[in-house]
């Protein structure tokens, strides 16, 4: 799957994932109206105005993107309906020809890592019948449970050629309280926790190589370009996936140190930056209205491109 990603990102020229996480308010009126209108004030109602949504931005953004993100807790907090608009959402993407990259965060030991591996990316047999519970094409994991919790995940990616994204440096505020911390290597120099799990995705990755990257890529926010021109030579065959631009604070000229000097390496992730695109001023002034909220993420990709190439160009 790593392969395929690289060469969509070679093709349309935009390293670019669209998260697809939406909230209740980023929805326009007019499709919760409808939701409600068929089946009531109900989670029901929510999930359909949810991927109706989704559906709209993927089908005016398809054609300029190789991946989307959906977050798995934004549909999960409506419940048994949320799960059931994810799962539409990550097959109707793949009918768009997109790589589905489930932000899931999962993380734990096992069995357990086993279970949630097979979950998001591998398969369930009974009896004579297969199916896949949700499909995506790579997810997201956390490694403070370290190999015993990351080892199951690699298991069914090399089984399946799906990826993963481990959480090495993230873009919140109190990322440090923990990432930041020094540690003493074996060969007693210090350095940040979040360069030594950069180390270690080099090394889980080592073994599960597609064509010229790993199976096995990185995390790292859009806020801390330094860390990421660090830790993109700690990992240098590890795709990164760049959160943070956009409504974060992060921007084109904070993300050349990401990528490697072909432009490739990364790929960046803009959510209520492009979903939620039609609520600012400068789409506004171009004619966007709620009814037409889709063509304001188009805009919004496209601006996003423009500012990720050039910035590219100009290093």
């Amino acid at each position: 799957m790593i392969n395929i990603l690289n060469d969509k990102i070679k093709k349309t020229g935009a390293p670019i994932v669209v998260g697809l996480d939406p909230m209740l308010n980023y929805l326009p009126k007019h499709l919760l109206d409808a939701a409600i209108a068929e089946k009531g004030e109900s989670l029901e109602a929510v999930a359909d105005a949810i991927f109706a949504y989704n559906k709209a931005i993927v089908d005016a953004t398809y054609d300029l993107i190789p991946a989307v993100k959906p977050q798995i807790a934004m549909y999960e907090q409506f419940g048994l309906p949320g799960l059931e608009a994810f799962k539409k959402t990550v097959d109707y993407c793949h009918e768009k020809d997109l790589v589905v990259i489930g932000d899931v965060k999962r993380g734990d030991i096992g069995s357990t890592s086993a279970a949630y591996a097979t979950a998001h990316l591998g398969n369930v047999t009974v009896g004579s019948q297969t199916f896949t519970p949700f499909g995506e094409d790579f997810a997201t994991v956390n490694p403070y449970l370290g190999s015993d919790g990351i080892n199951p995940f690699v298991d069914v990616c090399k089984k399946e050629r799906k990826g993963l994204f481990i959480l090495v440096k993230t873009s919140n505020p109190s990322s440090g309280e923990f990432q930041d911390k020094l540690i003493k290597t074996e060969d007693g120099r210090e350095i940040p926790l979040y360069e030594y799990v950069g180390a270690m995705v080099d090394k889980w990755g080592s073994d599960c190589m597609g064509d010229e990257f790993s199976y096995i890529g990185a995390v790292v926010g859009a806020t801390y370009p330094e860390m990421g021109k660090v830790l993109r030579d700690i990992m240098p065959h590890s795709y990164i996936l760049v959160p943070g631009y956009g409504a974060q604070g992060g921007k084109g000229a904070d993300l050349v140190n990401f990528f490697n000097e072909d432009g490739l390496g990364a790929i960046v992730n803009s959510s209520r930056g492009i979903i939620a695109a039609y609520t600012k001023d400068e789409y506004k002034a171009q004619g966007i209205t709620d009814t037409n909220f889709a063509d304001a993420s188009r805009l919004a990709v496209e601006d996003m491109i423009v500012d990720i190439s050039t910035a590219l160009n100009n290093r």
